[in-house]
């Protein structure tokens, strides 16, 4: 398992990091488009659609990102930030508390369609990041790495209390604030390293730092850790429910696109919608 993950972890980089720094705009649109294809074609089938449904859903969203992508205009764009913003902080985070709806129902097809805007939302997002600079995308999904990094290492070593036990019994209270920590310190190190090494004034730490100050920054990166968190929960809690192990087997010995970015599709539109404010 673990040479399947290397393997794979090291074709998606050969692939991802030139498409990222490369500064080709349509290669890195039909990169995103694919992977918003499937992303909603795993989500389908969390929600309980067939495999042809999920598949052809799929495609359909992939269309549908391509040409609203080459159509959205700015204003828009961050008010779908701030809508999927909303959706996570009155819709998705209190299900963790109170459960899914069964599948099937009305509920559960609302909540369907809701969800497969937010990951709209996550991916228009990663083309505005993009578009301010690949190092700037960059710098935000570093970010939730670092956190999920500091989570892993800190719950194994400290974890006693769970953070949701019945959702996904491994995490614990004391890896999140772990993982936060890993993040503030992280980004204050950037954000002093920065007068040294100039490449990093153009991170979302010191950007955030330069716009609001110590304190307002390192609040809005303990709300984009607490957000990662939801994500990664909200995801497992929806793979539980239908009885899945992973979101699909498209990144051997990862799991599905949805695995792999649960933690991002809450972060990236409010870093978005931040980014738009400084």
């Amino acid at each position: 398992m673990l040479k399947t993950r290397i393997i794979t972890a090291v074709v998606l980089l050969a692939v991802l990091l030139p498409v990222l720094f490369f500064n080709y705009f349509p290669a890195f649109a039909l990169v995103v488009t694919l992977f918003v294809g499937a992303a909603v074609w795993e989500g389908a089938r969390l929600f309980g659609l067939k495999e042809g449904t999920a598949r052809a859903i799929g495609f359909v969203a992939g269309l549908a990102f391509v040409a609203l992508m080459y159509s959205a205009k700015p204003g828009s764009v961050n008010a779908l930030y701030g809508v999927a913003a909303l959706l996570w902080i009155i819709r998705y985070a209190p299900t963790l508390g109170l459960g899914l709806p069964p599948l099937g129902g009305a509920a559960n097809w609302s909540l369907a369609i809701t969800f497969t805007f937010a990951l709209f939302a996550a991916f228009f997002a990663i083309v505005g990041l993009y578009l301010h600079s690949p190092l700037y995308l960059l710098s935000v999904m570093v970010l939730v790495w670092i956190a999920d990094i500091g989570a892993y290492f800190s719950g194994k070593a400290f974890g006693k209390r769970k953070l949701a036990p019945t959702i996904s019994p491994g995490k614990s209270w004391e890896g999140a604030i772990g993982g936060a920590i890993a993040v503030l310190a992280i980004a204050v190190l950037s954000v002093l390293a920065a007068g040294s090494a100039s490449w990093l004034q153009d991170t979302f730490a010191y950007k955030l730092h330069a716009r609001f100050g110590w304190v307002p920054t390192l609040l809005i990166l303990l709300v984009i850790v607490m957000f990662s968190v939801i994500g990664d929960l909200f995801e497992s809690q929806l793979k539980r429910r239908a009885g899945m192990k992973d979101s699909s087997n498209l990144l051997p010995g990862h799991g599905g696109v949805l695995d792999r970015v649960d933690a991002l599709i809450p972060v990236l539109p409010m870093a978005a919608l931040v980014t738009s404010w400084i």
